[in-house]
């Protein structure tokens, strides 16, 4: 059971829930403490220690009958009530039928339902795979059951009858037979749902660290979303943001030793006549310090929005960060994101810097960057720049960002257009391109988050 607990703690956290050490180690005293054969009270063991905010309790409630259900009550054997007579009766029925519908009633009726390895097969068949949240193992689920012919079973359930009674199998007979196909046929739907959440929860918590999954609305461009869309979608972000961070510190955790030094090794060892004796190791600098320079024009407000809640909340991962704003002329908003709450500071610096068409002037804005607050970039620095590089015609100052490139340790540009329409209309894309270190397309939170989570990687 403990193992079970473990699992179940990864798919919290794959879920997005924060949970720690010490609160993993609580959960497992809370088990070996009250036992698990009063499941109400297990269930409430684990929330307790487990749960802290009232917004990951639809996670927990999702996610526990996935890890600790009972896997649906076990298949009764109608053969037990019918006699010597009876059953080869029936086992004549159904030699009789077609290939699948002929599987689907001897597991209605033996007791003996599909194994875990042919469920699992079934469910791969049906999707399961590709599956990337436990609200959609209902639709898997359905497609498993038609799959295995339960979208027919009523037609079958007649013919068998027909042959049954031809056979003289008395109705008495026949009504209890019924009974247990009716009553397997609803535990075996349970134990399907069983195997397909848990078969999805599972892959969720072992998915590679290079992805970011999400709903579906993860994946719809930031520019197309309605606001009902984007209010549904802010609810996401700290769910992501949960993720996020406990990704980083987990990256952060294992580059504490950090990367053997030959020089300095080389250097400590002369008064040895050059033979090491004494190794020297380099300490990574794990904590980036950052420069967001974002674009809040008109075309550009909604995938700014995300851009900067996924910055303010993930300040604590960086060593240092300053935040600017431009639409025709370059703000510092650093001030504005480190006063208030989240969405209250995405708000006003919003409010703040008016949106307009046809006024976006990148330009104009890295001139009054260079001239007020080129200090803030070192060689330490990543700078990221959030922007469609559309200037309405005006010169790019291709020979800023050539300098701001050497000042800083990385230069990366985070777009939300398709490669193919950089260079089309009046934008400069393909002239930035050469000069960045590294270029995201960001069209949706997905794509955006993947890219935030690489600039947090120490490179």
């Amino acid at each position: 059971m403990d193992k079970r607990v473990v699992e179940f703690i990864r798919g919290l956290r794959a879920a997005g829930v924060r949970v720690s050490l010490a609160e993993s180690v609580d959960a497992l005293h809370a088990v070996e403490t009250l036992g698990v054969a009063d499941k109400s009270l297990f269930q409430a063991s684990l929330r307790a220690t487990l749960i802290k905010e009232k917004d990951d309790f639809q996670a927990f409630d999702e996610l526990f009958p996935l890890y600790f259900g009972s896997g649906g009550a076990p298949l009764m054997n109608a053969m037990e009530d019918l006699s010597p007579d009876e059953q080869q009766m029936l086992q004549a029925a159904l030699a009789a039928m077609s290939g699948r519908f002929q599987q689907l009633m001897d597991w209605l009726t033996s007791g003996n339902g599909p194994t875990k390895e042919e469920l699992e097969e079934m469910a791969n068949r049906a999707g399961a795979q590709w599956a990337n949240d436990p609200r959609e193992a209902r639709w898997v689920t359905r497609r498993m059951l038609q799959q295995m012919g339960m979208g027919h079973l009523e037609e079958q359930l007649q013919q068998l009858i027909e042959q049954l009674q031809k056979m003289g199998m008395s109705q008495e007979a026949i009504q209890k037979l019924l009974g247990v196909v009716e009553a397997n046929r609803e535990a075996l739907e349970q134990q399907v749902a069983q195997q397909v959440g848990a078969q999805i929860a599972e892959q969720r918590a072992n998915r590679p660290n290079d992805e970011l999954h999400g709903s579906d609305l993860m994946h719809k461009p930031l520019q197309s979303l309605t606001e009902e869309e984007a209010n549904a979608l802010r609810k996401e972000v700290q769910r992501l943001i949960t993720q996020m961070r406990s990704r980083v510190a987990l990256r952060r955790k294992k580059g504490t030793k950090g990367r053997f030094d030959s020089k300095s090794t080389i250097r400590a060892n002369l008064r040895y006549g050059g033979v090491p004796m004494e190794l020297k190791w380099k300490k990574n600098k794990l904590k980036p310090s950052l420069v967001l320079i974002c674009d809040v024009s008109t075309s550009m407000r909604s995938v700014a929005e995300f851009m900067l809640r996924l910055t303010y909340e993930l300040q604590d991962q960086v060593a240092k960060a300053r935040s600017f704003a431009f639409n025709s002329d370059m703000h510092e908003i650093s001030v504005t994101l480190a006063g208030a709450r989240a969405a209250e500071a995405v708000t006003q610096v919003l409010y703040a810097i008016p949106p307009g068409y046809y006024a976006t002037d990148f330009g104009n804005s890295l001139d009054t960057f260079y001239h007020n607050w080129l200090e803030a970039v070192d060689g330490r620095t990543t700078v990221v720049i959030l922007g469609d590089a559309r200037n309405n015609y005006n010169s790019p100052r291709i020979d800023l960002m050539k300098d701001l490139q050497r000042r800083a340790r990385r230069l990366v540009w985070l777009n939300p257009e398709h490669q193919q329409q950089w260079g089309t209309g009046d934008s400069d894309m393909w002239d930035y391109v050469p000069v960045c270190d590294e270029v995201f397309v960001v069209r949706n939170l997905a794509q955006l988050a993947t890219a935030v989570d690489k600039l947090l990687t120490n490179t």
